[in-house]
């Protein structure tokens, strides 16, 4: 029967072999050297130490961040050495760190229902073949250069064509606004209503109280966009108790409003007055004064960029 002290220098025995045979790659061997750690600790942790020196060549090799070849996209196995124990932890490489920086801005942004790639809309994508929209990038140029003068600029109604790229432009604006540490809040209307109606219906029933704190939300955040108004079924409810306080809200705050609309605004305005219960021409024209006050109408005709 062998002795403890037998076994204990067999495995000592291995972890020596294994950690020369190891070293016998002069790349390996410089660089946990270079860690400037005693032999006798090193060879202890000999696999470890090869996973992470591979992940390290891999990150000097690496070009693009989507090539990664690590175990983790964007991660390196990474050994920290205290209190005379090797341990590893799994830390976000440069290009990484480069790549969440850059797109820190769109924790500033909530998208509501609205198409991905909003988030990542940028002026540097538009079309340059359309010179329709020319005045609205200039606008909002002119927005983002005074947009903390004492009276902020105004919103834009933008109206025009289906397809031609409204909700891009605005969400492009939003985005650069966000890198300046703006927050937003792009919704798509008509989806919006009929999520808030449900979380509207469950209040009743319950303690839920998100449909008022979704409508505050919207209500008070900087900047707004509602999308594709106009497009969604008018009630009573939706105009009255929806559109209008948030409308007035914003007025009298003078928070920047945007609205994307394929209807002009006498034609909103028709479609705002026609409810189930009848035809309401006087609360449909108080929504769009509120909409004249906050905005300025731009219009994009264009042809369709989505067939």
């Amino acid at each position: 029967m062998k002795k403890i002290t037998d076994i204990y220098k067999v495995d000592e025995n291995s972890l020596i072999h294994a950690f020369q045979d190891a070293c016998s790659d002069k790349e390996f061997k410089d660089y946990v050297y270079n860690l400037n750690i005693k032999e006798d600790i090193l060879m202890k942790y000999t696999s470890s130490l090869e996973e992470a020196y591979n992940e390290c060549k891999n990150c000097k090799k690496c070009k693009n961040i989507d090539n990664c070849l690590n175990k983790i996209r964007g991660y390196a196995y990474t050994p920290i050495f205290e209190n005379n124990i090797i341990t590893f932890s799994y830390d976000a490489c440069d290009k990484l760190k480069k790549e969440l920086k850059q797109n820190s801005y769109k924790d500033n942004v909530d998208l509501y229902e609205m198409p991905k790639e909003m988030a990542s809309a940028s002026f540097k994508e538009v079309y340059k073949d359309d010179k329709s929209r020319i005045p609205i990038i200039k606008y909002f140029k002119e927005f983002m250069d005074h947009y903390n003068d004492l009276e902020k600029p105004k919103g834009v109604y933008l109206t025009g064509s289906f397809g031609s790229g409204k909700t891009y432009l605005i969400s492009c604006l939003f985005n650069e606004m966000a890198k300046k540490g703006i927050k937003s809040a792009a919704v798509y209307y008509p989806e919006f209503l009929v999520n808030l109606k449900g979380s509207f219906s469950r209040a009743k029933d319950s303690e839920d109280r998100s449909f008022e704190e979704k409508r505050e939300y919207i209500k008070r955040i900087p900047l707004l966009l509602l999308d594709d108004i106009g497009a969604e079924n008018t009630s009573n409810w939706s105009r009255d108790e929806v559109l209008g306080p948030i409308l007035q809200y914003r007025m009298e705050n003078h928070l920047p409003t945007f609205f994307t609309s394929n209807l002009t605004l006498d034609e909103l305005e028709k479609s705002l007055s026609i409810t189930s219960s009848g035809v309401d021409k006087v609360k449909a024209r108080r929504i769009i004064e509120r909409i004249k006050q906050l905005t300025v109408t731009l219009d994009l005709i264009s042809k369709n960029r989505r067939s």
